[in-house]
């Protein structure tokens, strides 16, 4: 059996402010940011670039 890496990093969803569309997936080091995600990205569904927000 393989072993489970050690690491602080958490996966996190990233929704669309505008529609509401969880578009990407990414990983943060909930150490080093307690707080929530906030990115400007870009929304296929919006066609434009728009907040997108981290999801619990």
């Amino acid at each position: 059996m393989a072993k489970k890496a050690k690491t602080k990093r958490e996966k996190i969803i990233l929704e669309c402010t505008e529609c509401k569309n969880r578009n990407y997936n990414s990983t943060k080091n909930k150490a080093n940011d307690p707080e929530r995600m906030q990115i400007k990205k870009y929304c296929p569904t919006c066609q434009k670039t728009t907040e997108h927000k981290e999801t619990k």
